[in-house]
C-alpha cells in the first residue's frame, strides 16, 4: 500500500488537462506542439500537490503520523481509513503525452533524454500504483492506441522487476541525452536525472527487501559501487513552489487549518530526545507551557498530540493550549518549502541500511551522518525558515558540526536494531509536513517508528487492530476491465478486494 498523497494524486490525474486528440487535428504540422510543453504538463500533473489548498494539504500529512488533526470530528486519514479508499490508474494517461513528446523530439539532440523521461515516469507511476494496490497493469499500460483497452494485470513481483528494468534503461538513455526544456524538476539536466534513476533503483530494491532476489541485491551493490548517485541537496528531486499565484505552496494562507494542526507526539518526543532543532522549525510552542513559564527556545515548551487519541479529547486539549501547532512559517510564505519526492538524504539512509544488512560494504555511520547533515543543512539555508520563525534556535553550522552526541550519535556499540531504528526515524522525518506521505510503505516494511494504533479510535472498517496494507482497486475496473480485475483479486486476495489484504511485497 502506498501513501495517501499518491492515492489522491492518482485520482487527480484522471482529469488530465492534455487533449491528445487536438494534437492530431493537423497531421501536416505535428510540431505545432513543442515537446517541452508536454514535458511540463506531465511533470506538473505528476508531482504537484493534487489539490493546492490548505485543507487538503493538512489531510495529506495525517497518514504518516507527522501531525494530528485537533477537531471534534475525526478525520479518517488520522485513524487508518479514507474518504475514498481506492487507488487509481489515471496517471497512465500521461504516457500518451510522453509518447507524443518522443515523436516530436525525434531527430533532435534531446531525443534520448525524452525517451529516458518517458521510461522513468512509467516506472514512477508503476511503483506508486503497485504499492497502492498490488498486481497492476504495467507491461500493457498506455497501449490503448495499439488496441489494448483492457490491459492484463501483471504479478507484483514481475511489476517490480519491469520497473527496475525501465529505470536502468532510463539511466542509459539519460547518459546519452542532452539538456532538454520544459523540466520543472531538474531544469532538463540529464546528469541529475541519471543519478535519480540509479538512486530510485536502490529504493525499489530496498522496498521489496523481504522478497529481493540475489540478482536484485547484486544490482543494488553494483549501483553503489559505480557511484553515479546523488551527491548532495542540489540533486534533490523536488518540486519548488514560488510567489506566482498559480504555483503557491498549498498551505500558504492556511491559518484556518493551522490552528487545528498539532505536531504528533511521535515527532515531538523524538526530536526532544535528539535535541534536534528542527523542532523549532516545525512547531510553535504549546501556549499552556509558555503560560507556565517555559521559553519558546526551551525544548520542554513543546508538546505533541497523540494521534490515536479520540478526536473530541484532542480538540478540547488543543483549545486549552496543550499542544504545539505547526510553525507559522508554513502559513506565511507563499513559496514555502519545496515538496520532496526523493532526496540525497534518503539515498544516504537507504545505503546505510543496506550496509547494516550486509548487502554492500562500507561505513554505515558515515552514510547516516551524511544524510542527517544534509537535512539539517537544508533547513539551515531554507528561505522559508528565517530566524524570526525559529524561536531563537536557528540551525547554524556549529550546531550541525556538534549534532552527533547523545541519542543522535550513531549507535556503533549498540545492536543492529538500535542502528536501524536511528536510520528509519531520520528517514521518516524527511517527509514532515510535506503532504506526500511517501514514508508509509517504509513503515509497513520496517514497522518503525511504530505508529500509534488504538482499536477504540481506529476507523479501519474490516479490522480495527491492524494497519491498512493497500488501497482497493478503482471501482470502474469492475466495468471497464472486469475479467482482469476479478482474476487479480481472486489470485491475490481470495476474491476480497480489501484494504487489509497483504500484497506480495509484504509477505514473509
Amino acid at each position: 500500500m502506498h501513501n495517501i498523497l499518491l492515492l489522491v494524486i492518482s485520482l487527480a490525474l484522471t482529469f488530465s488537462c492534455s487533449k491528445f486528440e487536438e494534437l492530431n487535428t493537423n497531421p501536416d504540422a505535428p510540431t505545432s506542439v513543442a515537446p517541452e510543453m508536454l514535458v511540463t504538463q506531465v511533470l506538473k500533473n505528476s508531482f504537484r500537490f493534487w489539490n493546492p489548498n490548505p485543507t487538503d494539504f493538512s489531510t495529506g500529512n495525517l497518514w504518516c503520523k507527522h501531525i494530528a488533526r485537533c477537531e471534534p470530528n475525526p478525520n479518517p486519514y488520522q485513524y487508518y481509513y479514507s474518504y475514498w479508499p481506492y487507488g487509481g490508474f489515471g496517471s497512465y494517461k500521461n504516457l500518451t503525452d510522453l509518447k507524443r513528446a518522443i515523436e516530436f523530439a525525434s531527430g533532435t539532440p534531446y531525443e534520448s533524454s525524452i525517451k529516458g523521461l518517458a521510461l522513468f515516469m512509467k516506472a514512477w507511476y508503476g511503483y506508486g500504483m503497485t504499492l497502492d494496490m498490488g498486481d497492476i497493469p504495467y507491461s500493457e499500460a498506455g497501449k490503448a492506441e495499439e488496441g489494448i483497452v483492457r490491459p492484463k494485470y501483471d504479478k507484483q513481483q514481475d511489476v517490480f522487476q519491469e520497473i527496475l528494468d525501465d529505470l536502468k534503461a532510463a539511466e542509459e538513455a539519460f547518459a546519452n541525452g542532452a539538456k532538454f526544456n520544459g523540466d520543472i524538476m531538474y531544469g532538463g539536466d540529464p546528469v541529475k536525472w541519471r543519478r535519480l534513476c540509479n538512486a530510485m533503483q536502490l529504493k525499489v530494491i530496498q522496498t521489496i527487501s523481504k522478497k529481493a532476489t540475489s540478482a536484485q541485491k547484486a544490482r543494488f551493490a553494483e549501483i553503489v559501487a559505480a557511484g553515479n548517485l546523488m551527491t548532495g541537496n542540489a540533486d534533490n528531486f523536488q518540486l519548488a513552489y514560488s510567489d506566482n499565484p498559480n504555483a503557491s505552496h498549498p498551505f500558504w494562507n492556511g491559518e484556518d487549518n493551522r490552528r487545528y494542526d498539532a505536531l504528533s507526539k511521535l515527532v515531538v518526543d523524538g526530536l526532544k530526545q535528539l535535541q534536534d532543532r528542527r523542532l523549532f522549525y516545525f512547531a510553535e510552542p504549546a501556549p499552556a507551557l509558555i503560560s507556565a513559564g517555559k521559553l519558546e527556545s526551551d525544548f520542554d515548551a513543546y508538546e505533541g498530540a497523540p494521534t490515536e487519541l479520540i478526536a473530541e479529547e484532542l480538540s478540547v486539549n488543543n483549545q486549552n493550549g496543550m499542544y504545539s501547532l505547526v510553525n507559522k512559517r508554513y502559513r506565511d510564505f507563499r513559496a514555502g518549502d519545496p515538496m520532496f519526492k526523493f532526496t540525497y538524504a534518503e539515498q544516504c539512509f537507504i545505503i546505510a541500511e543496506a550496509i547494516e544488512e550486509g548487502w554492500v560494504t562500507g561505513n554505515a555511520k558515515d552514510y547516516y551522518e551524511n544524510g542527517v547533515r544534509a537535512m539539517l543543512d537544508f533547513y539551515r539555508t531554507l528561505p522559508s525558515a528565517p530566524a524570526a520563525y525559529t524561536h531563537g534556535m536557528a540551525i547554524d553550522q556549529a550546531y550541525i558540526d556538534n549534532y552527533f552526541t547523545g541519542a543522535a550519535a550513531y549507535a556503533t556499540a549498540g545492536t543492529k536494531e538500535d542502528r536501524l531504528h536511528q536510520i528509519w526515524y531520520q528517514r521518516w522525518l524527511i517527509d514532515f509536513f510535506q503532504g506526500n506521505g511517501l514514508n508509509y510503505p517504509q513503515f509497513l516494511r520496517t514497522g518503525y517508528p511504530e505508529f500509534p494504533l488504538d482499536p477504540n479510535t481506529s476507523m479501519n472498517p474490516d479490522d480495527k487492530n491492524v494497519y491498512p496494507k493497500r488501497w482497493k482497486y478503482p471501482t470502474d475496473e469492475q466495468v471497464t476491465n472486469p475479467v482482469n480485475y476479478k482474476k487479480a483479486v481472486d489470485e491475490q486476495f481470495g476474491g476480497y478486494d480489501g484494504i487489509n489484504q497483504v500484497p506480495w511485497w509484504l509477505k514473509p
